[in-house]
């Protein structure tokens, strides 16, 4: 059986997902990977057929999405180009994390295309949601990556076919510690304006990993260090706690490990606002902003946060074999 995997590669965690899950998929057939978009700091270890632009929204640095630098970094007629040259008919399996070339290859062609993303899962009618819903940045999330089918992960299994997240093997092999200080993944905010608003809180150490900066910085009680998954891991490890934005990876590893989570949206990012809400249900802090009308809520999470505790099995073999016996043609 030829199975194409198509990765999303905006962000760390569908790459991080994707790690673990091609294994498994590498167990039913031939994998070709396809992964488009930028601004991606994790490696993947396995061959990559297809590498395209994509669509790709760039984080900003004062807590949202960069509009201006995302308009210059979209190329609409490649796009366009990549989905109608894609050989998408080559494949009697697509499996996709929220990729939009393959998606619309495959509905253009009227062909099936399975999800397997946290996108799929944010969208179901049970999962939590803001008090105030986008109705723009819903319909963009609804329409990005259009599937025929949809297997999906969040914080909590609250439906059939969403499931609780895939904790990468290296998470799993870890023994949690606490060391005391604070490890802050915030990618749409400037090391200026982070070293700003932290260093208001001398009572807590802050080991900042960030897109911006190239070489290590100390300014008093804040670190602020380059982008190094194995580092950010041993950091995130022997934390006391960690300061995320509102994707879903990150926040999920935290609270494997048994962290006190502290989750700062994007600002105009539907899905991490809708993330925010979720990981509060599971209790986490989120703040709309990383500013001063926050510090309150900042300092009560230093001093009186809660770790959290959650059951986040191994059932990402399962998961793929329950898509293989539900999807994969006859005979194959």
């Amino acid at each position: 059986m030829k199975i194409l995997f198509a990765i999303q590669g905006t962000g760390n965690g569908h790459l991080s997902r994707a790690r673990d899950v091609y294994p498994e998929l590498a167990k039913y057939g031939d994998v070709d990977v396809l992964i488009s978009g930028v601004q991606a700091d994790v490696d993947f270890p396995y061959p990559v057929k297809y590498k395209m632009h994509g669509m790709s929204f760039i984080f900003g640095k004062n807590g949202g999405v960069d509009i201006l630098g995302s308009i210059k970094r979209a190329n609409l007629v490649k796009l366009v180009h990549d989905i109608r040259a894609l050989p998408i008919e080559d494949y009697d399996l697509v499996i996709n994390d929220f990729e939009p070339v393959s998606a619309w290859a495959c509905h253009r062609k009227k062909l099936p295309c399975i999800s397997l993303s946290h996108q799929c899962a944010v969208l179901h009618p049970a999962a939590p949601m803001p008090e105030e819903i986008d109705p723009i940045g819903k319909l963009v999330l609804s329409r990005y990556a259009p599937v025929t089918a949809a297997y999906g992960f969040h914080f909590k299994a609250f439906a059939e076919n969403i499931f609780t997240p895939v904790i990468r093997k290296e998470i799993r092999a870890l023994t949690p510690t606490n060391e005391g200080h604070y490890t802050v993944y915030l990618p749409a905010y400037s090391d200026e304006l982070m070293i700003k608003h932290l260093s208001q809180f001398p009572e807590a150490k802050w080991d900042v990993f960030s897109k911006h900066n190239k070489e290590p910085i100390t300014t008093g009680n804040i670190t602020i260090n380059k982008i190094d998954n194995a580092a950010f891991v041993k950091s995130m490890a022997s934390s006391a706690g960690v300061l995320c934005g509102g994707g879903f990876e990150g926040p999920a590893e935290a609270m494997y490990l048994g962290k006190k989570v502290l989750v700062v949206p994007m600002q105009g990012q539907f899905e991490q606002q809708c993330n925010a809400v979720g990981a509060v249900v599971m209790g986490a802090v989120s703040i709309p902003h990383l500013d001063e009308k926050n510090y309150d809520t900042i300092r009560e999470w230093v001093n009186n946060g809660q770790p959290i505790v959650v059951d986040y099995p191994d059932q990402t073999a399962a998961i793929i074999a329950k898509i293989i016996a539900n999807h994969a043609p006859a005979g194959k």
